[in-house]
């Protein structure tokens, strides 16, 4: 009963403090609420459109693609093509490459390293600990163009070319993003948390395995996030360092998609086969972010409050 009650007069209290700000909507912030909608509604359609586009084009035939002015509906739809062009080459593998021999082990990696050294430059005092971090942050700063080259010799003298060690190996390194991106949130944790528990006696492993990290979950979910987008989408590192095609990502089975259809002769389909792979190796991208919005928005959110 006592529940009830409070929920009714909670109830009460956001109706009325929701007619209270409607009474003080003046015309000119009526007229600034309207601007910011319709400014959001625009933004929205822009970056919803090249999807859209990309969607639809993967259901339209050539006559279709290069029409003029463009159909936005394509009219028949040919939903064949997506079948068609997974089976052109063999995208099932291309997949399973992608998610189990490289993006799940690099998200991993790079959510170990990066939490094991970001909690030693927020949550420990030593020497030299902000230099080195300072040191670590200067490294982002080199584009990997530069490094393209000796990081090819060092891993041709290991014998790891056709292999996903050089893609996954330096993901338990850590990430200098990541890196500073966790440390800036380990340091908003109250202090007191880990001081309670090193007198209970636990360890500094204790401590971050039973303390933090479950504290920073929205920010742990952001780095997984980006670094498994970033390795279902990368192009340049595998490209480098794989020839085989059996053991091609998805991002290598597009250009190769490409190549495959160019060889079929007379009317390729290109165009449309190209998107319908596009449109499918994205849609779990979407999915995903959608299912972990909540948990990503907090994270970016919290990360880099404190300095």
């Amino acid at each position: 009963m006592a529940d009830r009650t409070q929920d009714t007069a909670l109830y009460s209290s956001t109706q009325i403090l929701r007619r209270t700000q409607r009474r003080h909507l003046t015309p000119a912030g009526l007229f600034g609420q309207v601007i910011k909608y319709v400014l959001l509604i625009v933004l929205a359609i822009s970056f919803a459109l090249p999807f859209y586009w990309m969607a639809s084009s993967a259901l339209k035939d050539d006559s279709q693609i290069y029409s003029v002015p463009p159909k936005w509906i394509p009219n028949p739809a040919h939903w064949n093509n997506f079948w068609d062009a997974w089976n052109v080459r063999n995208f099932s593998q291309f997949s399973i490459n992608t998610i189990f021999q490289y993006a799940i082990p690099s998200t991993i990696g790079t959510v170990l390293s990066s939490a094991f050294i970001a909690y030693g430059f927020a949550r420990i005092r030593w020497p030299g600990r902000d230099t080195l971090f300072f040191i670590c942050i200067m490294t982002m700063m080199v584009p990997f163009q530069v490094l393209m080259v000796p990081l090819f010799i060092i891993f041709k003298e290991l014998n790891w070319i056709n292999s996903y060690r050089p893609l996954v190996v330096p993901a338990f390194l850590g990430s200098p993003f990541f890196i500073f991106m966790l440390r800036q949130f380990f340091m908003t944790i109250p202090q007191e948390l880990s001081d309670a528990a090193r007198i209970d006696g636990a360890s500094e492993f204790g401590i971050l395995f039973r303390v933090i990290l479950p504290l920073s979950r929205p920010a742990l979910t952001v780095v997984a996030l980006f670094t498994f987008i970033g390795a279902w989408n990368d192009y340049l590192g595998p490209l480098i360092y794989i020839n085989k095609m059996e053991m091609m990502p998805i991002a290598l089975g597009v250009q190769e998609l490409q190549r495959a259809v160019n060889e079929t002769g007379t009317n390729p389909m290109v165009y449309p086969h190209l998107m319908a792979v596009s449109t499918i190796i994205t849609v779990p991208i979407v999915i995903f972010f959608f299912l972990a919005q909540r948990t990503f928005i907090e994270g970016i959110s919290l990360t880099g409050l404190k300095g």
